[in-house]
């Protein structure tokens, strides 16, 4: 318990939200640091949600064309160097593989051996490695468009890691396609960015804005990077996931070319676009409260725990007998598209120390079962979204209609709770004092500072690093719902035409 004995996480939120971030993972058995430094091990709780992840996402590729394939996790350092910008993005990330196989020295330990003509870059994105054989796969305008997804880990080395939002291995998702036309490329990446983003209001519950990188902020190599951006609850910015409209520069590095309809060879033009294990930090950051994680029902591994409640072996018989009736009455019920499940804990544990395990898992509702309940047919529902002794009496005849409804309130609820804190939060700034006073109010009571300032920018280079070198702040966007109108840039009063999202970020 905190200071205040009354939340299940200590620290709380408030006190150290750095620390509570870590306390919500331990607390909900999610995930933990691995012996190999800088990587993780995602528990079955944690990896559970990263498969729901995966099997939403997976059909909305699917829906929009793309099929999955795999690639080798090794990259020959000879075809990073063939577009530089792309390997100067990454060369400082890379791990490399210079030897193919150990041997005994003479103290009896292990020596490296059979060193390679040239070395392997582990995977830290795909697309020298995917375009290799995309210029293979096509030869005719009547290849494309090719449309391709991998679900991979991925290895960059990292100073600072912290579990699930920056690790140096983790699991993610990359499309790669190939376009005839550049109308026809610029269009995929738009249209996949707003599938992240549609994934991300519908399943996670989570307000993103759309936009695009600017020059600094964009992937390497790429001509233009489009993001979805979304606020923690400690009111900085989490990229969420990123889609590049790369042009005919990776195409040329690759040699991906085809016959065009008139006969004549010319290069492809080709996209990417990635989410990751991010995703799992960003539902932990912009959810979970004091007392634990908080999932929205569309995106948690089980929805409802089955907590039976008895003193003796007569009443655990006639308990579990109902109890058993009551899960059966769930099985292929479905919340939209996403099945239920449910959790039917016998552990032999109070039922207030069963219940607090299941708030700090998150798990969206929970259902005791006790004698009096089956003399009423009746079961006592708790909903995570409410206090922890907040519990209705519901009618079996009335459970199904009940837990449906419910779920579906938590599930806008969440939404619209992200979303009030995040406009709450998103402030329309054109002093430059008040802008440096934003993001530099911490004092004793208010340790969190900033949020999303809404400013103009001038669109000089220049500027935009004197801000992230004055207070860590950088340009997450440029909205694609701004408008344009007459302004002066936040930090040197030039003129500027638009507002661009400035915030610390993760």
């Amino acid at each position: 318990m905190s200071k205040n004995n009354k939340t299940a996480i200590t620290p709380t939120r408030e006190e150290n939200y750095a620390e509570w971030y870590q306390q919500v993972i331990k607390a909900a058995d999610m995930a933990e640091n691995s012996e190999v430094r800088g990587c993780m091990v995602i528990k079955p709780w944690g990896y559970a949600i990263w498969e729901n992840i995966q099997h939403i996402l997976d059909r909305m590729f699917r829906e929009t064309g793309h099929r999955n394939a795999y690639f080798p996790i090794f990259i020959p350092k000879s075809f990073f160097e063939k577009e530089a910008e792309h390997v100067e993005g990454f060369a400082k990330e890379c791990a490399i593989v210079t030897h193919s196989k150990l041997e005994a020295d003479e103290k009896g330990g292990l020596k490296l051996a059979g060193e390679l003509t040239e070395p392997y870059i582990v995977r830290p994105t795909s697309e020298t490695i995917i375009g290799a054989s995309f210029a293979k796969w096509v030869n005719s305008y009547r290849d494309l468009p090719l449309l391709i997804n991998q679900w991979a880990n991925i290895v960059r080395w990292e100073m600072r890691t912290r579990l699930f939002l920056r690790t140096t291995e983790f699991l993610w998702q990359e499309g790669h396609t190939v376009h005839e036309t550049e109308i026809e490329a610029r269009e995929e990446t738009l249209k996949m960015l707003n599938v992240y983003a549609t994934f991300a209001r519908d399943y996670l519950a989570l307000p993103v804005i759309q936009g695009e990188k600017t020059e600094s902020e964009k992937f390497p190599g790429a001509v233009t990077t489009y993001c979805i951006e979304a606020m923690m609850q400690d009111r900085k910015a989490l990229q969420s996931g990123t889609s590049h409209f790369l042009g005919k520069n990776f195409a040329k590095a690759s040699e991906i070319k085809f016959q065009n309809r008139n006969g004549e060879m010319e290069y492809a033009w080709t996209t990417s676009w990635g989410v990751s294990t991010r995703l799992i930090g960003a539902l932990i950051m912009a959810h979970s409260d004091d007392n634990g994680l908080v999932l929205p029902p569309k995106i948690a591994p089980s929805h409802i725990a089955i907590i039976p409640i008895y003193k003796n072996d007569e009443e655990k018989q006639i308990v579990m007998d109902f109890a058993i009736k009551v899960q059966n009455i769930f099985k292929g019920l479905y919340l939209d598209d996403i099945q239920i499940f449910t959790e039917m804990d016998t552990r032999d544990m109070t039922s207030s120390e069963r219940n607090w395990y299941w708030i700090k898992k998150g798990i969206p509702l929970r259902l005791e079962i006790g004698p009096r309940d089956i003399v009423n047919d009746s079961v006592m529902l708790a909903r995570r979204d409410k206090e922890p002794k907040d519990k209705h009496s519901i009618k079996i005849d009335n459970v199904v209609d009940y837990v449906l409804k419910t779920l579906s309130e938590m599930q806008e609820g969440y939404y619209q709770r992200a979303l009030n804190f995040r406009d709450k939060w998103t402030v329309d700034i054109d002093d430059k004092e008040e802008f440096y006073r934003f993001f530099n109010s911490k004092n004793e009571e208010q340790e969190i500072s900033g949020g999303f300032a809404n400013s103009h920018w001038c669109g000089n280079q220049t500027c935009e690093e004197k801000i992230k070198d004055d207070l860590k702040v950088t340009i997450r966007c440029i909205p694609f719902e701004a408008k344009e109108e007459e302004g002066k840039c936040i930090y040197c009063g030039e003129k500027s035409n638009r507002r661009v999202i400035f915030a610390k970020a993760y």
